[in-house]
């Protein structure tokens, strides 16, 4: 399975999960909590990542920053499809801004 096919499954399944009863999974039981229950786990997640890095900066485990990054990133996807978005929104974002100068970039945004 390629990269892409992970956050397309992931994307799926996090789908499949909304409605589920929220004992029945992890992701259902955030979806039943609501947006503020999701933010805050996407937010405890920001907060390890940055100790996370870090500590690899002072030597440590770059494992550890690899784990939080992807609890980074399952949990903002989480958000994502609690919003009616997916990772494919995102992807389609970052393509657009391919061959554009960050501080152009930055400069547009209204």
């Amino acid at each position: 399975m390629n990269n892409s096919e992970v956050l397309t499954q992931l994307g799926e399944i996090l789908e499949q999960r909304k409605g589920a009863a929220p004992d029945s999974s992890y992701v259902a039981s955030l979806y039943d909590k609501g947006l503020d229950a999701i933010l805050k786990k996407v937010g405890e997640e920001a907060t390890e990542t940055v100790m996370a890095a870090k500590d690899v900066a002072s030597g440590g485990d770059k494992d550890k920053l690899v784990y939080e990054v992807a609890d980074l990133w399952f949990h903002t996807m989480v958000l994502l499809a609690d919003q009616g978005l997916s990772a494919d929104d995102v992807i389609k974002e970052l393509a657009r801004r391919f061959g554009v100068s960050g501080h152009d970039e930055k400069a547009a945004r209204t």
